[in-house]
């Protein structure tokens, strides 16, 4: 069983920036897909980016050159540098998993994911 641990949200003014970080476990295989994923107040759960077992990235049009994934398989942790923060980035952000896989087309999808942490809360104070 997979299990994904968030750590690193805060609080911190426009402009600014945070690191998140995703403690993972439970898992031996060699392919993988893992991201992360964003959900604000009333509104749906978005792909935000994502990262595969061979290093491969891909990012949602509005983090692009801001944000930046990336993970330490030696320690297991997937990573979320996030720069250049906008008040919109205000959200809770979940790691997420899917095993035996590598990201396709589909990855921008919530239930494309089999596993997922219990989140971190980011706000951005314009």
């Amino acid at each position: 069983q997979v299990q994904l641990v968030e750590s690193g949200g805060g609080s911190v003014q426009s402009g600014g920036s945070l690191r998140l970080s995703c403690a993972a476990s439970g898992y031996t295989g060699s392919s993988y897909c893992m991201g992360w994923f964003r959900q604000a107040p009333g509104k749906e759960r978005e792909g935000v980016a994502v990262i595969d077992s061979r290093g491969s990235t891909s990012y949602a049009d509005s983090v692009k050159g801001r944000f930046t994934i990336s993970q330490d398989n030696a320690k297991n942790t997937l990573y979320l540098q996030m720069n250049s923060l906008k008040f919109e980035d205000t959200a809770m952000y979940y790691c997420t998993a899917k095993t035996f896989a590598s990201c396709s087309g589909a990855w921008y999808f919530a239930w494309y994911f089999g596993y997922w942490g219990q989140g971190t809360q980011v706000t951005v104070s314009s």
